[in-house]
Order: structure tokens, then C-alpha cells, then sequence
């Protein structure tokens, strides 16, 4: 007998399923801790539990339909694949394919669940990123509509535009693991739905503070080390490509960390570097590599951290304040800056640094290798392209999510009651994250008037009981 199909290799299928992991813990625990650290504490419980369940219902959206709508066969022109459910034997177990891509890329060597989980967790991550945006007002079950029908008409779109052999593939785009379909999409989705649902009280945006830093480092170091399979994995190969996206999504992360740090200490308001500052370099340069990690070289992935993440430092200190609609949208969390800006400033530079020398595919006989050139090794049109495909995931995202959200509004408000949201997770959920614990009365005996009666101490004590409060 042979546990190995005759087309599988088991390298590639374990670190494919290795990659897939990584992505999913991106989002549990990892965004679950980061952003429930950051939030205030009424809303932890209430931020946990929107990053799981949107975990869950991508999850059984993806499998019922939307992964052939984002790799699966043409169904409305180059726009979207035809619906089906991958539940079934062929599903999990034959061979991978994605039909409008096959014989443009080496055979997958591995099974069709593997590409379907491993497809997954990003699309899962990509509603949990913009939930930043709305934090802290969107009524629960409002979430649990949106998300299923978000991911069913915006990022299959997306994926299939860019991933599955559509329009921008076709064209030559660019997006190596999601600067475009997950992250701009992430950013535009957010901010429109921040606007439509409207702000936080005024209380909660004076007072935002977090409840947990310590939280907050836990979240973001799984995340940036989550994303070695975000971008290591998206080659769909244990090859060398793999390897220099890792190595640039570091590098890039570090340098973008770094930039954001002194930025702070030499121009921010306070002349003081942050934790939470650092954090905010960290994702621009995770989001900034992550269209472009394998396709450039360390050089570009340095540029590309430091450009990603001085811009979008300078974008937050600036458009909050000066600049309509950014001074009237509450975006609780910035997402529109370090993955909106940070992912449409990322896809950007792969039209400009991208290194043709940089191999994802090997050429065999005629066949050509598979790599890309920007501008500065003399492909100019790649800039171009890039910004069609940018401005194709703005537009349709906004309308999407605009469409969905005014539908839901028919049935039910978008934004918390304002007694809700004075109370948090207590009045939502009937649990909160720090509950505070009655104290205990536990008796402790006490001695009572000792030496009372001589100068040695041998009067006429008495064991007295005093109560001692401890808490339970």
C-alpha cells in the first residue's frame, strides 16, 4: 500500500498545510488578543468573540460556494467563478487544480483540500482585519449577516480577479499573497463601513484606551510570525521562492518597525517611542511586503519598509485632521492607514521594484520562467497595471460593502443602542473579560489584649476572632 497519491508530494502538502496553520492563527488567537488588548476593556469579550465567529461562517461559506467563485471555472466572464460546494471526495482528496491557471503554472502537489483550507484562512483573515474599523458600535448580529455575504460578493471577486486566473491575472497584476485582495480591500471595506455605521461615543473615543499591552505584543508577535506562512506559503511550493518571501517579509517588517520608532521619537507629538507606535510600523510592513515578498529582492524589500511605513506614519498624523472624510470617520483602529494605505503603497511598488531575476517558477525547455519587472528593470507598464487593479478593488469594495450594509439597514440598525453601548460586553453578551470578584470574609484568629496583666506578659489574654478580608 502507498499513502501518497501518485501526483502528492509530501513536502509540498505539509508545508502547505504548515502555511495554512500559521495564516489561521493569524487570526485565532492572534488578531482575537491583539485587538481585544487593544480595545477598551467593555469591549473585549465583544471583540473576541466577532473575530471567531467571522472564523466560522467564512469557514462554511467557503466550502458551500465561494471558493469556486474565487478558483473555480469562469462563470460571469473573467469577473467571478461558478459557485460550488467542495465538501465532497474531489473536494478533499483529488488533485488540486485551479482551472484558468492550469498549464501557466507547475501542477499542484497536493490535494484540493489543502488549497481550499490554505485559501481559506485568508479570506477569513480579511472581514476580521476591517473589524477594526467598527469596533465598539456594530450590533452583533448585524456582523453575523455581513460577514457571510462580504465574503461571498466582494472577496471571492477579488480573489478570482487577481488569484483565480481573471481580468488583473490576465492583464499581469501583481498581489504575491494580499496587499490587494485581502488588505486594500480590508482598508476600503472598513473605513465605508466605519461611515455608514457611524461613530463610537464621544466618551469612548476620548477615553481609548487599551486594556492590555501585554496582550497586545502576545497578538502581534503570532502575527508577524503567523505571516512566514502568509507569504511563504503562497508560492504553493516548498522551493526557493518560498524561502525569499520569508526572508523579505522579515526584513521588510523589521525595517518598517524600526522607521515607525524614530518617526515617533524625532517628529510625533510627544517625542517618545510607543509600543503601540511600534506595533503600527510592524503591520505597514508586513501589509507593504506582502504583494510584492516574492518578487523582489532584499533591497526592494527594504525600500518597501521604509517607504510603507514613514508614508503612512505621516498619512495618520495628517488626514485625521486636516482632510474630509478622514476627519469625520471614526476608524477605531486606523485600519484604513496600516492596511488600506500600507497595501495600496505596497502593490504600487511591486510596478516598481519588482526583480525579474527573482524566480517563483522554473522555465523548463521554451517555456519562460515565472517572475516580474517593475519599472526600475524597465517594465514602466507594470506600474500601470498595478493602479488598474488597485482602483478595481477600491470601487468594487466600497459599492459592495456600501450595497450590503444598506440592505441590512432595512431590517435592523447597523450601530448599537447608546445604553448598550455605555455598558459593553456586560449588556451584549452577559460576560466581560476582567470580571471584579466579590471579597471574601474569612475569619483569622487574632490574640486579644496579650500581656495585660504583669510586665511578662502572663495576664489573662483571650483568642479573639477578627475578620480578614481577602479576595476569593
Amino acid at each position: 500500500m502507498d499513502p501518497y497519491a501518485s501526483f502528492l508530494s509530501p513536502g509540498d502538502n505539509a508545508w502547505q498545510l504548515t502555511a495554512a496553520t500559521l495564516v489561521g492563527l493569524m487570526s485565532i488567537p492572534a488578531l482575537a488578543v491583539l485587538y481585544g488588548g487593544i480595545v477598551q476593556r467593555k469591549w473585549a469579550v465583544n471583540t473576541m468573540l466577532m473575530v471567531f465567529t467571522a472564523f466560522c461562517l467564512t469557514l462554511i461559506v467557503w466550502v458551500l460556494w465561494a471558493f469556486r467563485m474565487g478558483f473555480g471555472s469562469p462563470w460571469i466572464s473573467t469577473f467571478v467563478g461558478k459557485p460550488s460546494a467542495v465538501v465532497g471526495v474531489a473536494g478533499e482528496q483529488a488533485q488540486a487544480v485551479i482551472p484558468s491557471l492550469k498549464g501557466l503554472m507547475p501542477s499542484f502537489r497536493f490535494p484540493e483540500g489543502s488549497l481550499v483550507y490554505f485559501q481559506f484562512v485568508f479570506a477569513a483573515i480579511t472581514p476580521i482585519l476591517f473589524l477594526g474599523s467598527v469596533i465598539g458600535r456594530i450590533k452583533f448580529k448585524v456582523w453575523l449577516i455581513f460577514v457571510p455575504l462580504w465574503i461571498t460578493f466582494a472577496y471571492a471577486v477579488n480573489a478570482f480577479l487577481l488569484w483565480g486566473g481573471g481580468y488583473w491575472a490576465a492583464k499581469g497584476a501583481l498581489d504575491y499573497s494580499g496587499g490587494y485582495v485581502i488588505h486594500l480591500a480590508a482598508g476600503v471595506s472598513g473605513f465605508v463601513a466605519a461611515a455608514m455605521v457611524g461613530p463610537r461615543l464621544a466618551r469612548d473615543r476620548e477615553k481609548a484606551v487599551p486594556n492590555n499591552l501585554l496582550f497586545v505584543a502576545v497578538g502581534a508577535g503570532i502575527l508577524w510570525l503567523g505571516w512566514n506562512g502568509f507569504n511563504g506559503g503562497d508560492p504553493y511550493f516548498a522551493g526557493a521562492d518560498a524561502t525569499a518571501a520569508v526572508v523579505n517579509t522579515n526584513l521588510a517588517t523589521a525595517v518598517a518597525m524600526m522607521a515607525w520608532i524614530i518617526m515617533d521619537m524625532g517628529f510625533g507629538k510627544d517625542r517618545k517611542p510607543t509600543f503601540l507606535g511600534g506595533v503600527n510600523g510592524m503591520i505597514c510592513g508586513l501589509v507593504g511586503i506582502t504583494p510584492a515578498a516574492g518578487y523582489v529582492n532584499g533591497v526592494g524589500a527594504i525600500v518597501i519598509g521604509l517607504v510603507d511605513s514613514v508614508v503612512v506614519w505621516m498619512l495618520f498624523a495628517y488626514l485625521p485632521r486636516k482632510i474630509w472624510p478622514f476627519n469625520k470617520v471614526d476608524d477605531a483602529l486606523g485600519v484604513v492607514y496600516t492596511h488600506g494605505f500600507a497595501g495600496l503603497l505596497g502593490g504600487l511598488m511591486v510596478g516598481l521594484v519588482a526583480d525579474p531575476k527573482m524566480i517563483e517558477y522554473i522555465g523548463i525547455g521554451k517555456a519562460p520562467s515565472v517572475s516580474g519587472a517593475g519599472l526600475f528593470y524597465g517594465n514602466a507598464r507594470q506600474l500601470l497595471i498595478q493602479a488598474g487593479a488597485a482602483l478595481t478593488i477600491i470601487v468594487w469594495d466600497a459599492l459592495v460593502t456600501y450595497a450590503i450594509l444598506r440592505m441590512i439597514k432595512f431590517f435592523t440598525p447597523l450601530r448599537m443602542p447608546d445604553a448598550e453601548l455605555q455598558v459593553g460586553d456586560a449588556a451584549i453578551h452577559g460576560e466581560v473579560a476582567y470580571p471584579e470578584e466579590e471579597p471574601e470574609i474569612v475569619p483569622t484568629p487574632v490574640l486579644v489584649g496579650a500581656g495585660r496583666g504583669g510586665d511578662d506578659g502572663s495576664g489573662d489574654p483571650f483568642l479573639g476572632e477578627s475578620p480578614d478580608i481577602r479576595s476569593a
